[in-house]
């Protein structure tokens, strides 16, 4: 269930990051809040960063036993400590936010999302 619910967050935030790669007036929400719409550079991060989300999405996915994508146990384990460790610092990073958006609506997607990626590697 763990892997599940976090998919579909962590889903729902790559979809937020698609649409401000692809300049979406969204930014307020994502990489600080200070643009609302990413400048280009800005921009070409937040698409590195989809399809990193989406890695992450399979990678809870397969450790979750829901479906594989051919990593090995280990690696796609490793990923997903990796991706509950970096959602743990994303969740303060994104409460120390000046952007209130980042910080009242990212801030406990990113913790849950989290916590999600933690049971999932512990228990798997």
């Amino acid at each position: 269930m763990a892997a599940i619910i976090g998919a579909i967050i962590f889903g729902g935030i790559a979809l937020l990051t698609l649409l401000v790669t692809l300049g979406a007036p969204l930014g307020e929400f994502t990489l600080g809040g200070k643009y609302r719409v990413l400048p280009f550079k800005m921009r070409i991060m937040s698409g590195i960063s989809f399809v990193i989300q989406g890695f992450a999405i399979l990678s809870i996915l397969q450790v979750g036993k829901l479906f594989s994508i051919g990593l090995p146990e280990m690696v796609a384990n490793g990923s997903c400590f990796f991706f509950a460790i970096y959602l743990s610092i994303n969740t303060i990073m994104n409460f120390c936010s000046d952007s209130k958006k980042e910080k009242y609506v990212m801030t406990p997607l990113s913790f849950i999302t989290a916590i999600c990626f933690w049971i999932v590697a512990v228990i798997h």
